[in-house]
């Protein structure tokens, strides 16, 4: 008997045991219940970027600003802020970090970065991948008439800002006066382009430097505190190897009449400013931003922000990008009809 009752204890146990140890299997419902609403599917994750731009009163923060609002109201499940910064060489290593997904960069320093080739900086940058150009950046070497300057062999001596320290304008200025042999003959400051042009108009500074989309907001605040001079920097460049040196610069006239009292061409040179993202942004995301700016109204806004986006549009394609494009910008530019060189895809 008590042989009989331990059979039937130890079944009792395994069915229990069994029990516990399965999980029931629920079917979701096809139909809320009468009477009842059906619940809201889950929330998509946002994705939150950021874009570096540059500083204030130059042509990159214009750009960041309404690309970021162009991308944020038209690419779904994106929420993304435009971010001051120092300008190209901190939106580089930014982008290239992962600490902002978007940002403005010269197309010679994207070069340079991914070489290892920045100035006393041997780090390779190369999760930075270019998604469009946007405008050549236009060198301007801006100077009071006070200050006697006349040519670049005139700034010997002279106060001179270059823009902030790690901006395109201060990397392309140390490029340039270093291969005239002036970078260390000259008194240099590193401020942003509304400061240096205050400082100018006050007697602090000779002159200041600029790499900004033509016209520029801050040498016309100069040239309407001061009167000023443009210094022709592309004719000693060509005389000193620069462009030999670095020969993603081209030639550009600064054009008579964009500022008060320069009525005459005077020469100088480009960079291109290229909107770059992050190696690890997804493909559809830099695909969906590149047709809302492209496709869906977004240049109109551009140019209407600043002339210089007149420069933009479809048929100039890739032109000054000299590295490998986005995954997503492949697919865009494909797409219309853009012949892209094995060595960018």
């Amino acid at each position: 008997m008590v042989s009989r009752m331990r059979v039937i204890a130890l079944v009792l146990v395994a069915l229990l045991v069994s029990a516990c140890g399965s999980t029931p299997t629920t079917t979701a419902p096809t139909a809320a219940p009468a009477g009842e609403s059906a619940p809201a599917p889950a929330p998509a994750q946002t994705l939150r970027y950021a874009f570096g731009g540059g500083p204030v009163g130059g042509v990159f923060q214009v750009y960041a600003d309404v690309l970021s609002l162009i991308i944020k109201e038209k690419v779904p499940g994106v929420d993304i802020t435009a971010e001051g910064t120092g300008g190209s060489a901190e939106n580089l290593r930014s982008v290239n970090s992962g600490d902002r997904q978007f940002g403005i960069v010269y197309s010679g320093d994207v070069a340079l970065g991914a070489l290892g080739q920045l100035p006393d900086d041997p780090t390779v940058y190369d999760k930075v991948m270019p998604v469009a150009p946007l405008y050549g950046g236009v060198a301007h070497l801006v100077v009071t008439e006070a200050s006697g300057i006349n040519s670049v062999a005139d700034l010997v001596g002279k106060r001179i800002a270059l823009g902030n320290a790690g901006s395109g304008a201060a990397l392309s200025a140390e490029r340039y006066f270093k291969a005239l042999g002036l970078f260390d003959k000259i008194q240099i400051e590193y401020l942003g382009y509304s400061q240096a042009a205050a400082a100018m108009a006050d007697g602090q500074l000779d002159g200041f430097w600029v790499l900004a989309g033509f016209p520029n907001a801050s040498v016309r605040e100069a040239a309407a505190a001061t009167k000023i001079k443009l210094i022709d920097i592309y004719t000693p460049g060509v005389e000193g190897g620069f462009f030999e040196q670095y020969p993603f610069y081209s030639q550009r006239a600064l054009t008579g009449g964009a500022y008060d009292g320069m009525p005459n061409d005077v020469m100088s040179f480009q960079d291109t400013a290229l909107w770059v993202a992050n190696a690890d942004v997804p493909e559809d995301i830099v695909y969906q931003a590149l047709k809302a700016v492209y496709l869906d109204g977004g240049l109109d806004r551009l140019r209407e922000a600043h002339p210089s986006a007149n420069e933009m549009g479809l048929e100039v394609g890739i032109t000054g990008i000299a590295n490998k494009l986005h995954p997503g910008a492949v697919k865009f530019w494909t797409e219309q009809g853009v012949q892209i060189p094995d060595e960018l895809k």
